[in-house]
């Protein structure tokens, strides 16, 4: 007979935090299926382009208190 939820939920919570993200990092690779084999040098590649323009100066910074403080003034008029 199957476990119900609730009873598991209880046994999670009593785990030690470091038990925890063990568990959930597992959970989270098993929902989000195989990883794309490409993904990796997708990255790698913007990482550099990214790079690229910051050094060529074709792009400008924003420095991230304006970033966040932009943020919290949309979400405060919602």
């Amino acid at each position: 007979m199957a476990r119900a939820v609730s009873e598991i939920e209880q046994e999670i919570r009593a785990l030690p935090d470091v038990e925890k993200e063990r568990l959930l990092r597992a959970l989270l690779e098993e929902l989000d299926g195989p990883p794309d084999a490409g993904a990796e040098q997708a990255w790698l590649d913007e990482i550099q382009r990214r790079s690229r323009e910051l050094d060529a100066g074709l792009v400008q910074t924003i420095p991230a208190d304006k970033v966040f403080a932009d943020l919290r003034a949309k979400l405060a008029q919602r």
